[in-house]
């Protein structure tokens, strides 16, 4: 069974960025993006300290990316209401929508190079 074709995926992946560029949509690094995606695809509670061991990255990193993301709306940090020593990650609609666009944005480069 043949793989997939690289041309293709990174055209893809490629064009949506490109794209981004061009809305003058937030310009995320890898590494907010991850945490963005970590953030809205897998199932929470998220913190500090799991995203963190969860993408093998420092603990001031990711606050850092956090920080990033938070300035432009797209998380939010809320103290944890059990254990108000802890602060918890929640997801926007600025966010949500971000993340749509952009998901659109890859199926139709994607639709574009086949």
């Amino acid at each position: 069974m043949a793989g997939p074709d690289i041309r293709a995926v990174l055209g893809s992946w490629r064009g949506a960025l490109v794209e981004i560029i061009r809305r003058k949509s937030p310009d995320l690094s890898t590494r907010q993006m991850a945490i963005l995606l970590t953030v809205y695809l897998e199932p929470g509670p998220h913190g500090v300290r799991g995203l963190s061991d969860g993408l093998l990255i420092s603990k001031p990193a990711t606050s850092r990316a956090l920080d990033r993301l938070g300035d432009l709306g797209l998380i939010r940090r809320v103290r944890d209401i059990q254990d108000r020593r802890n602060v918890m990650i929640e997801r926007t609609v600025a966010g949500s929508v971000f993340l749509s666009d952009f998901a659109d944005l890859i199926a139709t480069t994607t639709d574009d190079a086949r």
